[in-house]
């Protein structure tokens, strides 16, 4: 299980290796950002993201009056690593390397099981404090 993880933490090191080189090479440079530099960011990649998520959703047929739509498994698999390239930027953006990210991620997964746990019947805004 240790090697397995290992492994996988390898890959998502290597995707944000990549979308490093790719974002150098567009010309955004996402170390040392001040303040207003992280704000202009974070607001271009959450647009993009949602431009993203838009184009995911005419992926599949969501027009009830329209007969002439087919779902696209392809064109909604392109869609959904379009948005992993903004969100991975989007976390650089945030100072996070692909370690933080797996570690928030094991965190906040944690918190989510135990809200199923407890019937998740009140919000608790501590309850991610600590991710």
């Amino acid at each position: 299980m240790v090697a397995a993880i290992a492994i996988e933490m390898d890959k998502l090191a290597e995707i944000f290796q990549l979308q490093e080189k790719l974002n150098e090479r567009i010309g955004v440079n996402l170390s040392d950002l001040d303040e207003a530099q992280q704000t202009e960011w974070v607001l271009n990649y959450t647009r993009a993201m949602q431009q993203e998520l838009a184009e995911l959703v005419d992926s599949v047929p969501w027009k009830w009056w329209a007969r002439y739509q087919q779902f696209d498994l392809q064109n909604a698999r392109v869609e959904v690593i379009d948005l992993f390239h903004f969100l991975v930027s989007l976390a650089q953006t945030l100072g996070m390397s692909s370690e933080d990210v797996f570690e928030a991620y094991l965190k906040k997964n944690e918190v989510n099981h135990k809200r199923q746990e407890s019937g998740y019947e009140k919000k608790d805004t501590d309850d991610s404090r600590h991710i």
